[in-house]
């Protein structure tokens, strides 16, 4: 499920009516914890924070003169997608939510390498999310994509 939007409240205003509030209160969190240095946007298809292009020239490698890509969150066609390109490219990061989420959910975990889904929008751990966000600055984010594309 794609989602045709030009801006995060576009997105969000498309968002299907049982997931807006859920979606809502995420995308809250996320702002409300993004370290300075980041841009919101929509890319991808699904809404997104990037590290803009003025302070990373050298942008996403996957996609040359794109800003580099840090976390989106989708409402999919079963689930919400968040996705965290940091817990990814960070062993020390991913292993810290991974043992975090059961502090904070009875949900299992359900997870792939960057992405988060949440099956039941009305118990995403809201306060673990903020967490994570706030986890990783813009400039933590470039060193450590420059590393992993070193590798």
């Amino acid at each position: 499920m794609r989602i045709e939007a030009e801006h995060v409240a576009d997105y969000l205003s498309k968002v299907p009516d049982e997931r807006k509030p859920a979606m809502q209160k995420l995308y809250e969190t996320v702002k409300e914890n993004l370290p300075e240095g980041f841009e919101e946007g929509v890319s991808y298809g699904m809404m997104g924070w990037n590290v803009p292009l003025e302070n990373y020239p050298n942008g996403y490698h996957c996609t040359p003169g794109e800003p580099l890509p840090f976390m989106g969150m989708a409402s999919q066609k079963n689930f919400i997608a968040f996705y965290h390109m940091g817990m990814y490219a960070d062993k020390e990061l991913h292993d810290w939510f991974v043992s975090e989420y059961p502090k904070h959910s009875k949900r299992k975990l359900d997870m792939g390498k960057s992405c988060i889904r949440f099956k039941k929008p009305d118990e995403i751990p809201l306060e673990l999310m903020g967490e994570l966000v706030k986890k990783m600055s813009a400039k933590d984010w470039i060193s450590i994509y420059e590393q992993n594309l070193k590798k």
